[in-house]
C-alpha cells in the first residue's frame, strides 16, 4: 500500500532503489556461490529433452547440461543417472550452467600464460570444425589440430562441436594472438588415470554392469566402467555357444561378475554364466543310472561323441559303447553333429560333473539269450565275416558272431589258415559246441556237421552185431580194436581156459594133408579158429559183439568172442 504522506514520484524512485539493491544483493550472493560451486557436486539427472539434460543438484533451480555432450563420448543418460557437475553460472532461462569438468576456463591472457607455463589442464569449448582441425574457445579463440583432438574419424570430429572439453596449451603466442591446444594428451592421461583407479576399485567376485564394445571369435571385451575385460565364450552361458555373436551384440549392456584380474598384465577376467545357477546343481534328482534319455550331438572327438540333454547338462557316448555289431573306428562314422540321439545312462559322477552314456545299451543287447537261441548242440546258419590266425568269425545274429576255431573246420585235413578254404561272406552251416554269455563267445565247428566213416558205419551196425577187428593196443582186460579206417572201438577182453588135450595113440601122418595146410597158410594167414586158440595180443584180427553205440559221442563199445 503506498504510503500518503509520500509523494507518488518519491515513492517510485524509493521501490526502484529498494529493487536495484535487492537485485545487486542477490547477483553477489550467487556470484559468490558460482565461485565456490566450482567445487564438483553430485546430481542426478531428473529429466533429458531433444537437446538438454536437466539435472538436480540440490539448490532450488535445476541445473542444464547439453545433450549432445554425452551423445558425442556415446553415454547413455537417462533420469535417475548420477553425474559429477560444477556450477558455471546461469544462464537467459534461470537454469544453473553446468560443467563435467573441474578446471576453470582462463580469463585474460596473463591466465593463459600462467596455464601455459604450468603445463596446466584448461577448460575450452568447441566452436566448429577448423581446416586440419577445431576451434576452440578458451578465453580467446584457440587451434586444436585433429590430431591432437583424441577423435578417430572426422565423425568424432563433428561431433566435439558444442562440447566442452580439457585441453593443454602446447603453443601461446601473444603478439601474433597464435595459440594451440592439445586435448589427446590430457585424455590419455584420464584414461591411464582412470584406469588405474578403477583397477584398484574392483574385485574379484564383483558383479558390475558393462557394455559390449566388440566381438572377437574366442569371446566379447566389456567396457566396464572405462576398463576393458575379457568375457570368454566359454563363460558366456552354460550352454554351448559357438560364436559370440550368437548370444551378444556390440553396444549391449549386460551384468558380468568379475572371475580374476591381473594386475601385471592388466587384464580382467569376466563370466556370465557365473550368474546364472548351475544346471549340474538339478542333476542328483532329476537323472539316474540306467534312465534312458534323449538328446542332440554337440560335438565328436576321436575317444566318443557328446551328447546335450539339456543347456548346460552334457554326457559322453565313449567310442566302446557305440554299437554291438559294428566295429566303429572314429565316432563320426556312425553320429553326426545335430543329430538327435537315444541313449542309455550308464553312470553319473557328480562332483566332477560328468555323465556316461551307452548308444547301443539303448538298443537292447543281443546276448541277452543267446543260451536259449543257440542250445549247444543245435544247428546255426550265417555268413564268414571275419578271420584270425587261429579261425573264422561267423554272424549269426544283429550282434552275436561265433568262432570257428581252425581244427573244427575239416575232419579230412590239416588246415593250417582258415582263409585257405573259407572266404568272407560265405554262408556256412555249423554245429554249436559251447556258448559263454559273460565273454560273448560262442564255440562252433564245421566239421561236426560233415558225414563221416564213423557215421556211417554206426548207421549200419546195431548193438548184438559180430563183427571183425584188428587189435591195435592190449592193457589188461581191455583193447583198443579197429574195426574199419578211421574207426575205433573200446573192446572187453574175456579169456576162456583152452579144454585139456586127450592122450590119443598118434596116427600115421597124413602127408598130403599137411602139404594143403601149409600152402593155405602162407596165402591167407593162419584161420580165425585158429587165431582164437591163441593168447590175445596186438596186430590179430579178431571176432567181437558189439555191446553199445553211442551216436552222439561216437563211441563204440565191443566184447570178444
Amino acid at each position: 500500500m503506498s504510503n500518503p504522506n509520500i509523494p507518488e514520484s518519491d515513492q517510485n524512485i524509493e521501490s526502484t532503489e529498494s529493487f536495484d539493491t535487492i537485485l545487486k544483493q542477490y547477483e553477489q550472493e550467487h556470484s559468490r556461490r558460482s565461485e565456490d560451486d566450482r567445487r564438483q557436486i553430485n546430481g542426478t539427472v531428473i529429466a533429458v529433452s531433444a537437446d538438454t539434460v536437466f539435472v538436480d543438484i540440490g539448490f532450488k533451480t535445476e541445473g542444464v547440461l547439453p545433450l549432445s555432450l554425452f551423445q558425442g563420448a556415446g553415454e547413455i543418460v537417462e533420469p535417475g543417472t548420477k553425474l559429477l557437475v560444477t556450477v558455471k553460472g546461469r544462464n537467459q532461462e534461470g537454469y544453473y550452467e553446468l560443467s563435467r569438468i573441474r578446471v576453470e576456463q582462463p580469463k585474460d591472457w596473463t591466465a593463459l600464460e600462467q596455464a601455459f607455463a604450468d603445463k596446466a589442464v584448461i577448460a575450452g569449448t568447441v566452436t566448429g570444425v577448423v581446416k586440419g582441425g577445431l576451434s576452440v574457445d578458451v578465453g580467446v579463440r584457440a587451434f586444436l589440430p585433429g590430431s591432437r583432438s583424441g577423435a578417430r574419424d572426422a565423425a568424432e570430429l563433428e561431433k566435439l562441436v558444442g562440447q566442452e572439453i580439457r585441453c593443454r596449451i602446447i603453443k601461446l603466442d601473444a603478439a601474433e594472438e597464435d595459440v594451440v591446444v592439445d586435448r589427446r594428451a590430457v585424455v590419455e592421461e584420464e584414461e591411464r588415470s582412470t584406469k588405474e583407479r578403477r583397477y584398484s576399485e574392483i574385485e574379484e567376485g564383483a558383479v558390475l554392469s558393462g557394455t559390449v564394445r566388440s566381438l572377437a571369435d574366442y569371446g566379447a571385451f566389456v567396457d566396464i566402467g572405462g576398463l576393458d575385460g575379457l568375457l570368454h565364450i566359454s563363460d558366456i552361458a552354460w550352454t554351448r555357444v559357438e560364436k559370440p555373436a550368437e548370444a551378444l551384440t556390440v553396444g549391449q549392456q549386460i551384468e558380468v561378475k568379475v572371475l580374476k584380474i591381473d594386475p601385471a598384465g592388466k587384464r580382467i577376467s569376466l563370466g556370465m554364466k557365473q550368474l546364472q545357477p548351475h544346471p549340474w546343481d538339478a542333476v542328483e534328482g532329476k537323472y539316474s543310472t540306467g534312465e534312458r534319455i534323449r538328446g542332440v550331438v554337440t560335438r565328436t572327438t576321436d575317444f566318443g561323441a557328446f551328447v546335450e540333454l539339456e543347456p548346460g547338462i552334457e554326457g559322453m557316448i565313449h567310442l566302446s559303447e557305440m554299437s554291438w555289431v559294428k566295429k566303429v573306428r572314429k565316432p563320426s562314422d556312425l553320429l553326426k553333429t545335430g543329430e538327435t540321439v537315444e541313449a542309455i545312462i550308464l553312470g553319473i559322477n557328480l562332483p566332477e560333473r560328468r555323465m556316461a552314456l551307452g548308444l547301443k545299451q539303448a538298443l537292447g543287447d543281443p546276448w541277452a539269450d543267446v543260451a536259449e537261441r543257440f542250445a549247444v548242440g543245435s544247428q546255426v546258419e550265417g555268413p564268414i565275416v571275419s578271420f584270425t590266425k587261429f579261425g573264422a568269425f561267423v554272424q549269426l545274429a544283429e550282434g552275436v558272431e561265433g568262432m570257428v576255431h581252425v581244427s573244427e573246420i575239416s575232419a579230412e585235413k590239416r588246415i593250417e589258415r582258415p582263409q585257405d578254404v573259407l572266404r568272407v561272406g560265405e554262408v556256412v552251416k555249423a554245429k554249436v559246441l559251447d556258448v559263454d554269455k559273460e565273454k560273448r563267445q560262442i564255440k562252433l565247428s564245421l566239421k561236426q556237421l560233415v558225414p563221416t566213416g564213423f557215421d556211417e558205419y554206426l548207421a549200419e551196425h546195431k548193438a548184438g552185431d559180430e563183427v571183425s577187428g584188428r587189435l591195435i593196443d592190449v592193457a589188461g582186460d581191455y583193447a583198443t580194436v579197429e574195426l574199419g579206417e578211421g574207426i575205433r572201438a573200446r573192446a572187453r577182453i574175456v579169456l576162456e581156459p583152452s579144454a585139456p588135450a586127450e592122450t590119443q595113440t598118434p596116427a600115421a601122418p597124413d602127408l598130403s594133408s599137411f602139404s594143403s595146410m601149409l600152402a593155405a597158410r602162407w596165402k591167407n594167414g593162419p584161420s580165425v579158429s585158429e587165431t582164437k586158440a591163441q593168447p590175445v595180443r596186438a596186430g590179430q584180427v579178431r571176432s567181437f559183439r558189439i555191446t553199445a553205440l553211442d551216436e552222439d559221442a561216437k563211441k563204440i563199445e565191443l566184447q570178444l568172442i
